[in-house]
Formats: C-alpha cells, sequence, structure tokens
C-alpha cells in the first residue's frame, strides 16, 4: 500500500499482530466488500480519540477543486462528537457572518483571528461536522471521538502565538470557504427496542451513528461495507473480542450480519464509508 504513516494494528484475534496495511494488501475485498479503498490506496477513514489539553491550530482542509489541480494532497473532511469538556471550553468552527479572507489575513498577520471565528461551548453529546473549507480549531479542555477521511493533507492558519510548527497561510486562505459555518443541530435518538440509534454526522465520505443500549443487543445488518465501532462508554461484545471504554473495532464486510452483545448504559459511536471515498 502506499505510504510509510502509522498504520492501525489488530491487537486481538486469530490476526492479532498484523496491520490493517497488510491486510488490505492481502484481501482488500474482504474488508471493503463492494466499496473501494480510497484515493490513496488505502481504508478510507481514520478513526481518532482526540484530547485537547491546549488549544489545537486552526486549520483548513482542501476540498476537491484544490485536490483537482494540486497532485499529492487530498481531500478531508471531518466530524468530532464531544464526549467531555472542562467549563469554558469550545468549538472553533467557521467564521463571523461577513468576515473576508482579507479580513482574515490580516487578523492572521496581527495575532487577533480567533476574534473573526465562529466559537460555540463544548458540549457532551453535540456533533459537529467539519466538511472541506471549514476553518475550525478544537478548543483547549475538550475530549473528542472523531471520524475523518484518511488524508494527511491539513493547511495550518493560525496558531494561537505559538512558532514552533510550520503555517499554510497562503494554502489555507485560497481553501477556505468563508461562508462555511456548519450548524450543530442536537442530534434526535431514535429508540428501537433496547437500542436507540442517532445520526450525528452524515456526508458523502462517511455516516457516523450513536448507538446506546440499555442493555439489548445491537444486530448488525448485511452490509457490503465495513463498520467501525468506537465505545465510549461500558462494554460491548463481537464473537470473542470485548471493546472496553475508548477502544475501537474495525468489522470486515466479510463478516456479514452480527449481533454486538452491551452492558445496560453501553454508547457505542458506529462509522461505515460512504461512496465518496
Amino acid at each position: 500500500m502506499p505510504g510509510d504513516g502509522p498504520t492501525s494494528v489488530v491487537d486481538a484475534g486469530p490476526l492479532s499482530g498484523r496491520s490493517l496495511r497488510s491486510l488490505l494488501e492481502e484481501d482488500a475485498a474482504a474488508i471493503m466488500g463492494d466499496l473501494p479503498l480510497n484515493a490513496q490506496g488505502r481504508f478510507p477513514l481514520l478513526i481518532k480519540f482526540l484530547d485537547a489539553r491546549d488549544n489545537l491550530s486552526v486549520q483548513v482542509h482542501p476540498d476537491e477543486a484544490w485536490v483537482a489541480s494540486h497532485r499529492g494532497d487530498h481531500l478531508k473532511s471531518e466530524a468530532w462528537l464531544v464526549l467531555d469538556a472542562d467549563e469554558g471550553a469550545q468549538i472553533h468552527a467557521g467564521l463571523q457572518p461577513g468576515v473576508t479572507t482579507a479580513q482574515l489575513a490580516r487578523a492572521v498577520n496581527n495575532g487577533t483571528a480567533e476574534r473573526l471565528m465562529q466559537s460555540t461551548p463544548a458540549r457532551p453529546g453535540d456533533c459537529h461536522t467539519l466538511v472541506s473549507g471549514t476553518c475550525h480549531a478544537l478548543g483547549a479542555g475538550t475530549l473528542v471521538a472523531e471520524v475523518q477521511t484518511t488524508s494527511d493533507t491539513t493547511f495550518r492558519l493560525y496558531d494561537w502565538g505559538r512558532t514552533h510548527r510550520t503555517m499554510h497561510i497562503a494554502e489555507a486562505l485560497a481553501c477556505i470557504d468563508p461562508a462555511a459555518r456548519p450548524p450543530c443541530v442536537p442530534p434526535a435518538p431514535i429508540p428501537e427496542a433496547g437500542v436507540s440509534h442517532t445520526t450525528l454526522s452524515q456526508t458523502p465520505w462517511f455516516t457516523m451513528t450513536r448507538i446506546a443500549s440499555a442493555g439489548a443487543p445491537w444486530q448488525r445488518p448485511k452490509l457490503a461495507s465495513p463498520t467501525v465501532l468506537m465505545c465510549i462508554q461500558g462494554q460491548a461484545c463481537v464473537g470473542d473480542t470485548t471493546l472496553g471504554r475508548g477502544r475501537t473495532g474495525l468489522i470486515p464486510a466479510c463478516a456479514g450480519p452480527l449481533e454486538v452483545c452491551m452492558t445496560p448504559g453501553t454508547v457505542l459511536v458506529r462509522a461505515e464509508p460512504g461512496t465518496g471515498v
């Protein structure tokens, strides 16, 4: 597989110790089903827990138009589910209405870019979808579960006065969509026989859902695509594999329909690639 970056490694079961990259090289169809790998020949999603003790840099990710004319750059969209937040913690997503890229460039130069950003309190349970072109930063004191497309193309616009990292101001300003101010709509759960399902984020590249159980199992339907499960509360069992809080599991397409058992109060984040990989 192309690239020499980090890769996930299986830590339980008969494939323990194997990397996801090597398994995809061996039999991509078993994991991906009908879906292709992404443009880089990699699994199309990155799954993370981000614990921001300081403000993360203000970033912009490129859209399709930029990627089409810049070989080696790759589209990147992501979503953050807030799991925990200190008092006063904030999510920075988009610019305030009417702010232009010229105004933003001046603010970056004089160290006041944060004044032009749209900031909202980081509330546990809220999900923020950040499509390509959105100016964004995760605020200090915030823990999130992140689902994103697999890409390392990130343009740093502003770093809160820090000077030790490379900035990409020209690229970020060229990619930014000043009108992108993603709304945070409180998710509405759909109860279903002891298990509630809540759509958190739906994009062409991935779907992110919260599954909360009162003790009933979740029945994974027959899918021609993989499913990723992040355990954010309680404990789940997939066959002989146990997922405790903070652990992530990948169910390959070849697994077909199966039952995921959960203790009462268990909450999972379910992520699946979309057709826009």
